[in-house]
């Protein structure tokens, strides 16, 4: 009963270390040669919430509701092979760790692309998108408490 126990805190342990997913990426991977990265702050989107209603151009999406309840946004990218496959292979780790769930998967001739979302039926609360090209690999990853409906209509309109 003990080793089940005992197994049974290190999944959690292990489920918690994967908790924050693009923050813990960006730490990881911001400060190494051949990285590209991009970290908003929640002061930032506090600030950007007291704009007026912001729209997709030639498009009713408005983005202010989405953009004040986001808490943290992060971007890496590299061309580097060696540091595009252990970021990839991080990106998958968290993703499997069981809290995503696949919302989108795009392959076309060598060129993959998934986002991933954490939430409810009504909330978003992680959003993750990544993208190999051989060698190349972006990850975009924004957290908060967004609307889903709202998310996955903005998601549709930059997809036409």
């Amino acid at each position: 009963m003990k080793k089940i126990y005992a197994m049974m805190v290190l999944l959690s342990l292990s489920l918690t270390a994967f908790a924050q997913g693009g923050r813990d990426l960006y730490e990881k991977y911001s400060d190494q040669p051949g990285i590209s990265a991009v970290y908003i702050s929640p002061a930032m989107f506090r600030l950007i919430g007291k704009i007026p209603d912001m729209e997709l151009q030639d498009e009713s999406v408005n983005l202010t509701p989405l953009i004040k309840s986001m808490s943290g946004f992060y971007i890496l990218s590299t061309e580097d092979r060696a540091t595009s496959e252990s970021l990839y292979a991080d990106v998958k780790k968290f993703v499997k760790s069981g809290r995503y769930e696949l919302l989108m998967e795009t392959k076309d001739d060598g060129q993959v692309l998934r986002m991933y979302t954490v939430g409810n039926e009504k909330t978003v609360e992680s959003f993750v998108m990544v993208t190999k090209e051989d060698s190349e690999v972006s990850v975009i990853s924004f957290d908060g408490k967004m609307d889903r409906e709202q998310m996955e209509n903005i998601l549709a309109e930059a997809a036409r």
